[in-house]
């Protein structure tokens, strides 16, 4: 029998959460031996995500699949070396043997270069944990938690070099702006850098190319240049487009269901919510059912992705009842605020 909440504080229904879940994920091993071999199965599946996507790439240069097919089945198989990096970010493989842990932690950011370096990634996202839902937040802040919605937050959700440039043009100080240029060269180096460069220039050279013909004056491009474009259009399909379209799933959904500014510091029950509405399914899709499970990692900080979706509805079910938030689809009107602004009879703005 599960305690009266109301009997709880913040520390006690997260103490309980966390204990509740553990033993879960205990049982799941002891039902599942499979579940016990956490190093293989996070290379196994590392290797089930890469042959994936150097299968759908070879099928789509051999004309055996439609470019939007290989884009969609990239981005998700992409979606899984994320939880991947993530797990690994947290030591969860090959924790006391550095070769493997580091050759899979090279691995997955090949998969997605869209993304900062995954060893300077480690110290923002511990950090996350630390302090999340404050201005300290690095991590979160960067994929726009806690920014007010509108043009600038929906151009800075999906593209992390536009995410810097809105910063930078923010920026009060030319100390301030030279340190957001350094550091985002700095951390994107060298893969993030020429993914980002890759899609401009595809942008670009198509955005022309459809312009001019528009205006009845079409550009006669070299062979050299269409060469190129065609190596550029190839690698959109292939690699950078799903990690466009997977970092666009994945920092719309980790932005909002993270809540940022009036959070209490350590209080894990104020930092997520749970966020798995039907509508919510295409993006959930490419970023692994991020926006049900992630609220769970707040909680249980060393389980695996694998075995947080296993877990799942179990969790769910002790979240609830212990007052985790589901679905609080105001927090896109708050900016993430976690107090909601409610009207009293008498109109006067009450928060709660």
């Amino acid at each position: 029998m599960s305690p009266s909440p109301a009997s709880l504080n913040d520390q006690q229904r997260a103490a309980y959460i966390r204990e509740q879940v553990m033993a879960h994920g205990n049982t799941l091993r002891q039902r599942y031996p499979i579940l016990q071999h956490q190093d293989a199965l996070g290379a196994g599946i590392l290797a089930f995500a890469l042959l994936g996507m150097f299968a759908s790439a070879a099928l789509y240069i051999g004309d055996y699949l439609p470019w939007w097919a290989c884009l969609l089945l990239n981005a998700f198989f992409a979606s899984l070396t994320h939880e991947l990096e993530h797990d690994l970010i947290h030591s969860m493989y090959f924790r006391k043997r550095a070769l493997p842990h580091n050759l899979m932690m090279a691995l997955v950011w090949l998969a997605r270069p869209s993304t900062i370096n995954p060893w300077v990634r480690r110290h923002l996202h511990l950090n996350h944990h630390k302090v999340s839902g404050s201005e300290a937040d690095t991590e979160e802040r960067a994929i726009t938690n806690g920014e007010p919605w509108g043009i600038a937050r929906l151009l800075m959700v999906g593209d992390n070099m536009m995410s810097s440039f809105i910063r930078w043009l923010r920026a009060k100080t030319p100390q301030h702006r030279r340190l957001i240029l350094t550091r985002t060269l700095k951390v994107y180096a060298p893969l993030g850098l020429l993914n980002w460069a890759t899609w401009y220039l595809f942008l670009g050279f198509h955005l022309l190319d459809w312009a001019s013909a528009a205006l009845g004056a079409p550009i006669t491009w070299s062979a050299g240049t269409l060469k190129v474009m065609a190596v550029v259009n190839v690698a959109v399909v292939v690699l950078v487009g799903p990690n466009v379209l997977r970092t666009f799933c994945l920092h719309f959904v980790s932005s909002n269901m993270h809540y940022y500014g009036d959070v209490e510091p350590g209080n894990v029950i104020q930092q997520t919510q749970v966020l798995n509405p039907w509508w919510l399914w295409p993006l959930q899709a490419f970023c692994f059912n991020f926006g049900s499970s992630h609220a769970i990692h707040h909680f249980v900080v060393k389980e695996p992705f694998y075995i947080r979706q296993l877990t799942v509805p179990f969790a769910h079910r002790v979240m609830r009842e212990m007052g985790v938030r589901f679905n609080d689809f105001g927090t896109f009107a708050r900016a993430n605020r976690w107090t909601r602004q409610q009207k009293s009879r008498e109109g006067r703005t009450q928060t709660a």
